[in-house]
């Protein structure tokens, strides 16, 4: 079979959700939009659910909708997107709660959906999404009299703990919130991690359920292994792959490997990555094709039928660093071609 397995750990998920919980006395939810960071909301939603989350986040209206029919009734579904135009039938049919950003969604809300739940997205210095001050000081006494059910804003550095930044939105989301009768969120998960003064009454940890950084304790979930279809001896002088990319300075063999930019391997990673072969590093070679990546295995004395890509070697973090990217955009880029298997939950 020459079709990649994508292994996710669910246990792994529940023990940093557990974690992440532990580490606040307030409410925890659970980011899974992007279905969940690509590795399956349809999956890990209802596990979480289970574990005691009962607030879950997703960007669109769209993804509410799946992930409601995946839930079912109970646990509140927040739309970071807010209410946009042509949303009211989803949010009212999927009992979706959006977060209004702007004086223009929360009148489309108010019209289109009287009494309809919602929550409220603040900008508190990250320029992105969400009321800003002058704003939300006009419509902060017509939204508390409808009894938001939270009140959010992002940090923008929190990944960087000394980033003077995270100071700078919590003394403006506090000035921006104080004494309003909601529950107030400002952390994901580099938040959670900046301490107690971050946390208010609802945390919402995303990466970190799936292994990512900056949580560096999380525990590893996404494992790939991709099938080797064919091994080759490549002399001396020989190319390997488009563009005559690799030419052998010696004589090697050569695994291609069945995974390629279509699977969501971004072809930028060819100059410094390596796959793993048991314990043996072996560096890929030459470009990465649509369906298609060559490695050199001359180390390997007996070839494996699959080459680890992400496993207990290497983490979708040290693949972002080979790229000068981070670890949410390759965990995100995962194809839907790879064979994926569920542990634990």
């Amino acid at each position: 079979m020459a079709q990649a397995q994508l292994t996710i750990d669910l246990d792994a998920i529940r023990a940093n959700w557990r974690t992440l919980d532990a580490l606040s006395d307030c409410e925890t939810g659970a980011v899974v939009k992007a279905n969940s960071y690509g590795l399956g909301a349809d999956r890990v939603a209802p596990m979480l659910a289970r574990e005691g989350a009962r607030r879950f986040f997703v960007a669109t209206c769209e993804e509410g909708a799946d992930l409601r029919k995946a839930l079912g009734q109970g646990p509140e579904i927040n739309v970071f997107g807010g209410h946009m135009a042509g949303d009211a039938e989803l949010i009212r049919d999927a009992a979706l709660t959006p977060m209004i950003n702007s004086i223009e969604q929360m009148l489309r809300h108010a019209e289109s959906l009287p009494g309809h739940p919602f929550g409220v997205q603040l900008d508190s210095g990250m320029n992105r999404l969400g009321l800003e001050a002058d704003e939300w000081l006009a419509l902060r006494d017509t939204a508390m009299k409808q009894k938001p059910r939270l009140i959010m804003s992002h940090l923008a550095c929190a990944d960087e703990p000394n980033h003077g930044m995270n100071a700078h939105q919590l003394r403006n989301f506090r000035e921006m919130t104080e004494g309003l009768d909601a529950p107030r969120s400002l952390s994901a998960t580099g938040g959670i991690l900046l301490g107690k003064d971050y946390h208010f009454d609802v945390t919402r940890p995303g990466i970190g359920l799936y292994g990512g950084l900056p949580f560096k304790e999380a525990h590893r979930v996404a494992a790939l292994h991709i099938p080797v279809i064919q091994t080759r001896e490549v002399q001396t002088g020989e190319s390997v792959g488009y563009g005559n990319a690799f030419v052998a300075r010696s004589p090697m063999k050569v695994a291609t490997i069945s995974a390629g930019y279509a699977d969501g391997l971004i072809r930028a990673l060819a100059p410094k990555t390596y796959l793993w072969a048991g314990e043996t590093r072996c560096k890929l070679l030459g470009r990465i094709s649509m369906d298609l990546i060559t490695v050199d295995v001359t180390a390997v004395e007996q070839v494996p039928e699959t080459l680890e890509l992400l496993g207990p070697h290497q983490t979708v973090d040290h693949l972002a660093r080979h790229i000068d990217t981070i670890g949410y955009e390759i965990l995100t880029s995962l194809g839907n071609r790879y064979a994926r298997v569920y542990r634990g939950g």
